[in-house]
C-alpha cells in the first residue's frame, strides 16, 4: 500500500496547507481543482486516498463521490470529504453516498493527519 493522496480542492490556501502537511509526513500529494473531470483524474492518478471538497466548480464533491462508488475498481477507495458546511444533512448525505470520513472546515493539522493515517490503515486491512 502506497502513500499517494489526491486532493481535490479549489481553495489555494487549503491546497497549500494540506499539501505541505502531508508532504512533510511522507505522502506524495497530487492536486486537482475542478469537479467536472475529477473522476477521470482520480482514475488516471490511482491514488491510495482521496481528499475531496464538497463544494467544487463544475461538479459537487457529493456527485463525484457517488460516481466513484459506482465504479467497481474505485468503490472501496478511501475518501475524506471536507466541507465548510457542517450541517448534519450534508454529513448524512455523504455517509449515504459512501464517504469514508467527513471533516468540517476549519480543521486542525492534527485532525487531517490522523484522518489520513486512519483511512490508509483501514484500507490496508481490507
Amino acid at each position: 500500500m502506497g502513500r499517494h493522496v489526491l486532493l481535490i480542492e479549489d481553495e489555494p490556501n487549503i491546497i497549500e496547507a494540506i499539501r505541505f502537511l502531508l508532504t512533510r509526513d511522507g505522502w506524495e500529494v497530487g492536486t486537482h481543482s475542478d469537479g467536472a473531470d475529477a473522476v477521470e483524474v482520480i482514475q488516471a492518478a490511482a491514488p491510495d486516498l482521496v481528499i475531496l471538497d464538497l463544494m467544487l466548480p463544475g461538479k459537487s464533491g457529493m456527485d463525484i463521490l457517488r460516481d466513484l462508488r459506482e465504479i467497481p475498481a474505485l468503490a472501496g477507495l478511501p475518501v475524506l470529504m471536507l466541507t465548510a458546511r457542517g450541517q448534519s444533512r450534508d454529513r448524512d448525505m455523504a455517509e449515504k453516498a459512501g464517504v469514508s470520513r467527513f471533516m468540517t472546515k476549519p480543521f486542525s493539522n492534527a485532525e487531517v493527519l490522523t484522518a489520513v493515517r486512519d483511512l490508509l490503515a483501514q484500507a490496508s486491512r481490507q
